[in-house]
């Protein structure tokens, strides 16, 4: 095991690097005949490349994308679905000086340590370029959601000590995409972008969170030991380049919080249906889904790549400054939004083909 797949009923694989001939992903479990629309496949890459705005990388990535395999006439044939998204603005020329020297907080030292070899070429597989892969399959996974009335939505929560309103039910998440940091508070995106403005000129860079909320989720997803709705939430958060933390609704701030304050109490709604009064637990109790909304937050790290000159070590141990250069993101939030959908809906794609194997008459 490499580490290079996720999921079980509904499993992808990606491969390439972010200097190769190109990035893709196999999806193994998709059911047959799901109509699927390349144009909605488009449109994430489309959220997630460089270059969209002047507080991403200018790195200039098309991002077009070949289906090879798995759809016939519109639809999934229930057999692999493989997408390739050729790497067309790569300048592996640009990481000549980094062949043997260690870049700070990078994966460069430690995959040597593992492997003994690397593609020194923008982080080769460790990139977050290969992020444009889960992307392309979490489109997919997205449009089987769809299907079953679940919705996906994610938005910059903060950046550095800049922070959005934290009732995300009094925010129009819609109006996240109207403005390049990707918040849905108009007001606090523009001294977000400010800030990431900032930091840019200087050479810097900033982290910040991003809140993802998950709607139309029906009750009884997950499982009650290892494979924990909320476990693999956050460890498909987790496996996101950058990402450093992660909490399911109050998370750390119900420390403060008595059991009487916390609990989500039962009702039974003018429907009939059974819902909670709050929703501290976000949607899922016991590693299960209640119903309720899923949400949560991911904490991503300042971009380690920096525009100014840093001290480091090459292979041998031996000091190096090493020259700030290359095209980087001031700020990995606004082309995360994208990512942090993706892998939510891998999961949620998953678990409700799961489900289906867990009682008589559950239906996907």
């Amino acid at each position: 095991m490499r580490g290079n797949s996720f999921g079980k009923a509904f499993c992808i694989t990606t491969f390439g690097e972010s200097h190769g001939a190109g990035i893709g992903v196999v999806i193994d479990g998709c059911p047959a005949g799901l109509s699927l629309k390349p144009d909605l496949i488009e449109r994430e890459l489309q959220r997630r490349k460089p270059g969209q705005s002047a507080i991403t990388s200018p790195r200039n990535e098309e991002e077009e994308f070949e289906i090879l395999s798995g759809v016939f006439e519109g639809k999934s044939t229930g057999t692999p679905i493989t997408i390739f998204i050729r790497n067309k603005d790569g300048r592996p020329g640009d990481y000549d000086q980094m062949k043997q020297t260690y870049r700070p907080s990078h994966a460069d030292f430690v995959w040597d340590r593992k492997y003994g070899f690397r593609d020194h070429r923008g982080g080769g597989r460790s990139s977050a370029r290969e992020t444009a892969a889960r992307v392309a399959a979490g489109a997919i996974a997205r449009q089987f959601l769809l299907q079953h009335g679940i919705s996906i939505r994610a938005f910059t929560k903060q950046v550095g000590s800049i922070s959005a309103p934290d009732d995300y039910r009094q925010l129009d998440l819609s109006v996240a995409e109207t403005n390049p940091v990707r918040c849905p508070h108009p007001d606090t995106a523009a001294r977000m972008e400010e800030l990431i403005q900032k930091v840019k000129s200087e050479g810097d860079s900033i982290g910040g969170s991003i809140r993802c909320v998950c709607s139309g989720v029906p009750a009884g997803l997950g499982e009650p030991v290892f494979d924990k709705l909320h476990a693999e939430m956050g460890k498909a958060m987790l496996s996101i380049n950058a990402a450093r933390g992660f909490q399911m609704g109050d998370g750390f701030s119900g420390l403060e919080k008595t059991g009487s304050q916390n609990n989500d109490l039962f009702y039974r709604d003018e429907q009939g249906k059974i819902r909670t009064r709050t929703n501290h637990s976000a949607g899922i109790q016991g590693g299960i889904s209640n119903g309720e909304d899923i949400w949560f937050d991911v904490a991503f790290k300042p971009v380690s790549t920096l525009m100014m000159n840093q001290e480091t070590v090459d292979s041998g141990g031996n000091p190096v400054l090493l020259e700030g250069k290359g095209r980087h993101d001031p700020c990995v939030l606004p082309r995360a939004v994208p990512i942090v959908e993706a892998m939510a809906c891998l999961v949620l794609a998953d678990f409700l083909l799961r489900a289906r194997l867990d009682k008589v008459g559950f239906s996907v």
